[in-house]
């Protein structure tokens, strides 16, 4: 068997190839939209990828399926309660996947085949894959169970998907706007969970989605495997509790939902456009404020925290490239927003594939070279008010902590709100743009974000706390 995980440290994403040596035959589970690295390695093993399976309908990043496919030729497969705008195979609970024979077969039917029903299903050989109904954080998500051979006593391992974490499990509550409450996706899913996943043989091996820094949970380890055995000993969501109790405890405290979620998943169920891969246009700098002008674009700067804070273009947002650049970006730019890219020379292609990797792609170009340019027209010139650790007022402005609700929980500076940055540009109306503002994070660099946006907005008088809550707290205690 070849197995490969490719894990996308930016959007915290886990995908996987899985081939039969023998027959070739393979299967890729979760692509991203850039997909050359999965043709390269699967050319270079003497693998095909006849199919192409999707666990749930991803919010968190825009999935390459439709790009693979085109590349490839492969069938999309998605869970049996799946409804797409184009053509897909559904993968029942219980379905097997076999990649020995001669054509992969999905329950009996050869992939490519007409759909009217299922031929006599081939003896199994080879890589053997089991299909897992495990509703709970959507209602199409589906588990992969990996068997290297049919007759092996024990499962390779278990692709989960975002049911199931490293350290945590799946959050039930991103589909509230589709009549689902968070309670009844909670109870779907401890179903889901101890009726399917938990009943694997402890040395099975777990294969999450996603790792710590996700927004699709709010517990997620730093490791990207794991096993039955250990989640079952550690993980906080799977130690013995009835269900009520579950579903009190995964439906509290979850980070604030990005703005692009809705975006990303709708486009993901619906259908998009193919990745285009292009580096994005050079404008002059007259140009990149026309675009703002006439035609509501940003200018998003990309560049690092000290050189945005030191001088950037009034009015532009920032989000540091080395930092969750295309999450955050989805946090306060709204879908379909015209960008221009203010950022390094050199690293303005990276930032627009990880835009388009959760479906930003109206980027209109780059200013090819920021520091000459403000160097050039210190009237365009504006600079980041920060405050030290110890120089936070304690009355007479709005004090606000832009950290997850969770975070929040565990200590917060005296009379501050909480208001997430994923949340920031519709809550921020309830702020007063004439008094002062006072933002903190956990270390600094979402609250710089977060000054960026109300600055943006027209916020008067914004500042941010260098080092955030840590280093607030430790001067005030």
């Amino acid at each position: 068997m070849h197995f490969a995980q490719y894990y996308l440290d930016c959007l915290s994403q886990a995908s996987y190839l899985i081939g039969d040596e023998t027959t070739g035959r393979a299967v890729l589970v979760d692509p991203r939209r850039d997909i050359d690295d999965y043709l390269r390695d699967a050319e270079a093993a003497g693998l095909r990828i006849e199919l192409i399976i999707e666990t749930h309908f991803h919010a968190d990043f825009l999935s390459g399926h439709l790009e693979l496919a085109r590349a490839t030729g492969a069938t999309i497969a998605f869970g049996e309660a799946a409804e797409t705008g184009y053509p897909i195979r559904r993968l029942r609970d219980g379905e097997r996947i076999h990649l020995g024979g001669e054509r992969i077969h999905l329950g009996g039917e050869p992939v490519g085949g007409t759909g009217a029903g299922p031929s006599q299903e081939p003896e199994p050989s080879g890589v053997t894959l089991t299909v897992l109904a495990t509703p709970g954080h959507t209602p199409e998500s589906i588990c992969i169970v990996v068997h290297e051979h049919p007759a092996a006593p024990e499962p390779y391992g278990v692709l989960t998907g975002d049911t199931l974490f490293v350290g945590d499990v799946g959050r039930p509550d991103l589909l509230a706007t589709a009549g689902l409450t968070p309670q009844d996706m909670a109870g779907r899913l401890y179903r889901s969970l101890h009726g399917k996943l938990l009943t694997l043989p402890d040395a099975t091996r777990v294969f999450p989605g996603h790792g710590a820094g996700s927004a699709c949970g709010r517990n997620l380890s730093t490791e990207t495997t794991s096993t039955i055995g250990d989640q079952r000993r550690h993980n906080y969501a799977l130690q013995p509790m009835p269900e009520a109790e579950f579903i009190r405890l995964v439906t509290a405290g979850q980070p604030a939902t990005p703005g692009y979620f809705a975006h990303d998943a709708a486009l993901n169920r619906d259908g998009h456009p193919l990745l285009d891969a292009a580096p994005p246009a050079a404008l002059t700098l007259d140009e990149a404020l026309a675009a703002c002008r006439d035609a509501g674009a940003v200018l998003l700067d990309s560049r690092p925290l000290t050189a945005y804070t030191a001088a950037h273009f009034t009015g532009s947002l920032h989000i540091s490239l080395d930092t969750r650049f295309a999450e955050y970006a989805g946090s306060v730019v709204a879908p379909g927003t015209p960008i221009v890219l203010v950022s390094d020379p050199g690293t303005e292609a990276e930032a627009r594939l990880r835009l388009a990797r959760i479906g930003y792609d109206h980027v209109l170009g780059h200013v090819p070279d920021p520091a000459a340019e403000l160097a050039r027209h210190p009237e365009l010139v504006s600079r980041s008010r920060r405050l030290s650790p110890g120089d936070v007022p304690s009355e007479g402005v709005q004090l606000i902590d832009v950290r997850n609700p969770a975070e929040y929980e565990t200590g917060a500076l005296p009379d501050a709100r909480n208001l997430p940055l994923a949340g920031l540009p519709t809550s921020c109306a309830t702020l007063d743009p004439e008094r002062p503002v006072v933002l903190y994070c956990r270390s600094g660099g979402r609250s710089v974000i977060a000054a960026a946006l109300l600055e943006a907005r027209g916020f008067r008088d914004v500042r941010d706390v260098i080092g955030g809550y840590e280093a607030a707290a430790s001067t005030c205690g």
